[in-house]
């Protein structure tokens, strides 16, 4: 497992909730290549309940959107949108777990149109939520025309975590 290096560092009006590690209201994930899959470690933290210690349900909607795009730039070297997410939530992600994994993995492409599955499990490796991202990905000249020009690995190898 290896770190991903953040593509859009020094990049000027990068502010990212998901991923800039500067935005004093953000998420700041960080991202690794585990094989096939995308994983983030994430700590949930008090100020991102919905309840009192249970995560707020758009804050792991952020988490798996935010997952599945990284995803996109790692795996298929290029950017995109959205297009739809789904989510299911099937067991409370509380604000008191020391950490989350989230993975990520694409399950299908036909031309543009990327899917990509992701799991949030808590620290006990229970799978709390699932989600499935619907992306549409840039050709790779409109990638670079909006900032994006690749997506790599830092480093030596990670241990397993």
């Amino acid at each position: 497992m290896r770190k991903i290096k953040n593509p859009w560092m020094h990049r000027e009006g990068y502010d990212c909730f998901g991923c800039c590690p500067d935005n004093p209201i953000g998420v700041h994930m960080e991202f690794y290549e585990d094989g096939d899959d995308v994983v983030s470690f994430w700590n949930p933290k008090t100020h991102y309940q919905g309840w009192i210690n249970t995560m707020h349900g758009g804050i792991l909607a952020t988490l798996i959107d935010e997952t599945a795009a990284w995803t996109v730039f790692r795996k298929l070297q290029t950017s995109g949108v959205t297009t739809r997410l789904d989510v299911k939530y099937r067991k409370p992600v509380m604000t008191t777990d020391s950490q989350i994994t989230l993975r990520a993995h694409i399950v299908s492409q036909k031309r543009n149109i990327v899917q990509i599955d992701v799991t949030l499990e808590d620290s006990n490796g229970e799978i709390c939520t699932e989600g499935q991202a619907t992306y549409f990905v840039f050709y790779k000249e409109k990638a670079q025309e909006m900032g994006f020009t690749s997506c790599e690995l830092e480093g030596e190898e990670l241990l397993s975590m």
